[in-house]
């Protein structure tokens, strides 16, 4: 058996391999580490320093690079890769001649991204497990205080009639008994586990749903909404009531954002959801409006339960967006520029692994 045999088990490997020489030269990359990687191959690769193949991952190559100078190797270790996001396992090892002597350095490699998002949706699923019932019993305790002042202060207002001044700030107690009553409604609905109830879904339909209810909520006033979707466009396997709040929740905070004024554009196409192995069809919804923006650390947080930037926001209308994405097994992702607008990107698979 020659060389070529065991560059060929190398290359239909299912892993990524990566080897390197002393002096940094790249001296092996097998297709599935130009996958992982989202590098494209050139015939002039093999003999090129590692550096300069793998310039937008910096980590990998001083990982690789280090491994000359430690005494203990990375070994089952775990990488992110940015920009992609995507979650690597690795193992190091160093290459020596049959006297000892180092001459290389190898990585072997696999695609974790899919393994560490069911991990992830195991540990919110026990996280919301516990905080529901927690907000369970709290919520039942407040919301009937809540009600009774409501009541109250709605009958309280009916016997002085000719007292404006009670009038109004009676008005008041009823709308802040409200706004408390939402918030807790809020919170029950992002700790209660979602149950999906699957069937063909076409996108255009539940846009069309979400924009009228929308409207129902928040004002749009002089916003503009153009639904831009294919007729081809293949339908998914969704709930229709958790896609038709998930789209509801994204309009609605443009519509608070934007204070009126501006246009929201919504696109949808078919995509592929690289997430490790051969990947799954899936159709891809985007955002696009013209607002105000919001700056880079706020967006980082956008996501996050109870994080608001509103006076009397709850900070759970994202965070539940990003709740039913996942029990879709799906994706999403926001970009931002201040001055300029917000886009925001849901990916939902045609056919989803729901186990949330």
């Amino acid at each position: 058996m020659g060389d070529a045999f065991f560059r060929h088990i190398v290359a239909g490997m299912r892993n990524g391999v990566l080897a390197i020489a002393r002096d940094g030269a790249l001296r092996l990359m097998n297709s599935e580490a130009y996958r992982i990687f989202g590098v494209a191959h050139r015939p002039d690769d093999i003999g090129r320093p590692v550096a300069s193949v793998l310039a937008s991952h910096p980590d990998v190559v001083r990982t690789l690079l280090a491994a000359f100078d430690l005494h203990l190797l990375p070994n089952r270790a775990e990488l992110r890769l940015r920009p992609s996001g995507k979650v690597i396992g690795y193992t190091v090892a160093l290459i020596r001649e049959d006297d000892g002597e180092v001459v290389g350095a190898a990585m072997f490699f696999k695609d974790l991204t899919r393994v560490e998002q069911l991990e992830e949706r195991e540990r919110l699923r026990d996280r919301l497990a516990a905080l529901g019932e927690m907000a369970a019993a709290i919520a039942h305790e407040v919301k009937n205080p809540l009600a009774g002042i409501e009541v109250l202060a709605g009958l309280l207002r009916r016997k002085v009639p000719d007292a404006p001044e009670v009038q109004g700030m009676l008005a008041d107690i009823i709308n802040e008994a409200k706004m408390a009553a939402g918030i807790v409604q809020e919170v029950l609905d992002f700790v209660r586990p979602i149950r999906l109830h699957v069937e063909p879904i076409p996108i255009d339909g539940a846009l069309q749903a979400a924009v009228h209810l929308a409207g129902t909520k928040v004002d749009p006033g002089g916003i503009t909404v153009a639904i831009d979707v294919p007729a081809a466009l293949p339908q998914i396997q969704a709930d229709q009531h958790q896609l038709a709040q998930l789209f509801t929740n994204l309009l609605t905070n443009a519509y608070e954002a934007m204070e009126g004024r501006g246009t929201v554009s919504i696109k949808a196409m078919t995509t592929r959801l690289d997430d490790g192995g051969d990947g799954r069809d899936a159709v891809i919804v985007s955002f696009d409006d013209d607002g105000p923006g919001i700056e880079p650390e706020v967006a980082e947080k956008a996501f996050s339960p109870f994080f608001t930037t509103k006076p009397q926001g709850s900070g759970l209308g994202l965070s539940i967006v990003r709740k039913i994405v996942d029990a879709h097994d799906g994706r999403i992702d926001l970009e931002s520029t201040p001055g300029r607008g917000t886009t925001i990107r849901v990916s939902l698979p045609v056919v989803a692994d729901t186990g949330l």
